[in-house]
């Protein structure tokens, strides 16, 4: 479970999150919507320790995230950003084992998770072996996930993982990771500027405006009672 306990961040005077309180179940998919600026990947660099609140704190699995605990929490978290993140000096496979390598990984355990994870998310395993340049957006983006779910973690952490991408390749990996998900059971916490992806990749979601929660529920819920006009208008406009 992943517990946010009054999370508040302050930038330059103003304050861009908070106070924040939500938890999510271990296995849960939570989507969180809402404008720019309004506090999204903030919120989830805090839960990954990329962040440090000024005010709350965040349990992962019932052990607190800070400074002392940052690293070990990042191995039992995957985080997936916008157009993969790829490191470019690397081939694909590369950049999917950058971390199990500095664990200490052997070459054996190694090749074994990269063809478990190549099979699982339908990638050709010869791709693998491109460079990021030489590869299209939605592969960069798979062999993002795939970096992901190297480590098995417990929670997969996605910010803007689609964004770059043109409408039909997006809706074609929106189908592929929804599938992902169910099969793996994983905890998901997803950021997006799209309420039907929110709706398609989520069990519910959180819309926050001014760094702060509005409401909270399934899309359709929410659409069908909303807690004020922004939130009506956000949901009808089909476009956080």
């Amino acid at each position: 479970m992943i517990t946010i306990d009054g999370v508040a961040k302050t930038y330059d005077g103003r304050r861009v999150l908070g106070p924040v309180s939500l938890d999510v179940a271990d296995g849960a998919r939570v989507a969180l919507v809402g404008p720019s600026g309004c506090g999204k990947s903030t919120l989830l660099r805090v839960i990954l320790g990329l962040v440090k609140p000024d005010e709350g704190r965040v349990l992962l699995g019932g052990e607190p995230v800070g400074d002392a605990t940052k690293r070990a929490v990042r191995r039992r978290a995957g985080y997936v950003v916008q157009d993969g993140g790829l490191f470019p000096h690397l081939t694909a496979a590369g950049n999917l084992a950058v971390v199990a390598r500095f664990l200490g990984w052997s070459d054996e355990r190694i090749e074994k998770r990269t063809d478990e994870l190549a099979r699982m998310t339908g990638i050709d395993r010869a791709m693998l072996a491109r460079w990021p340049a030489q590869l299209s957006g939605g592969q960069r983006q798979r062999v993002g996930v795939m970096r992901a779910l190297f480590l098995d973690p417990d929670v997969v952490l996605m910010d803007e993982p689609l964004g770059a991408l043109d409408p039909v390749t997006r809706r074609r990996l929106q189908k592929e990771l929804a599938e992902l998900f169910a099969t793996l059971g994983k905890t998901v916490v997803l950021v997006t500027h799209d309420v039907p992806e929110a709706a398609r990749l989520a069990d519910e979601a959180v819309v926050l405006r001014d760094g702060k929660v509005v409401q909270r529920g399934t899309i359709a819920a929410m659409a069908k009672d909303p807690a004020d006009d922004f939130v009506a208008e956000l949901l009808s406009a089909g476009d956080a």
